[in-house]
């Protein structure tokens, strides 16, 4: 009777370590993933906020040339940025994260509608300073 008890017991015991285990395993994986798609999401908003300050500086310069070329860049990065948004949507169940980082988006999709130069910096410094914030925020997440 002892050994059985004995058995069951350790079995009991066996079972929880692996589900900790198991568990731990899948909180880690979840963690690494949304690492991975904070930081490319954040990089895929520099990139694009990079190309869009070439589009305004093509267009105010007025290089017609470049014009062109900079806008459709400019959506391809506009599309990496949204892919890279729907992974974050994916991995987190945080809603105000999920608000911000489409805030953020719309603050680096500004910057190339600046009137003028002090009007782009100051686009830029909002832009730089939400993909700042959502990376702050993102940190809490992982």
């Amino acid at each position: 009777m002892g050994t059985l008890l004995g058995a069951g017991v350790t079995h009991s015991f066996q079972r929880r370590a692996l589900e900790r285990t198991e568990e731990f395993t899948r909180n880690e994986k979840l963690r690494q993933e949304r690492i991975d798609a904070y930081s490319a999401y954040a990089g895929a908003l520099v990139n694009y906020r990079r190309v869009l300050v070439d589009r305004w500086f093509s267009r105010e310069e007025n290089r017609a040339e470049d014009s062109e070329e900079s806008r459709f860049r400019s959506y391809e990065m506009r599309s990496e940025a949204q892919q890279a948004l729907f992974r974050v949507q994916l991995l987190t169940s945080d809603d105000a994260l999920v608000r911000q980082a489409w805030e953020t988006l719309d603050h680096v999709s500004d910057v190339h509608r600046a009137d003028d130069r002090d009007g782009l910096a100051e686009r830029r410094r909002v832009s730089r300073d939400a993909i700042n914030a959502f990376v702050a925020a993102a940190k809490r997440h992982v």
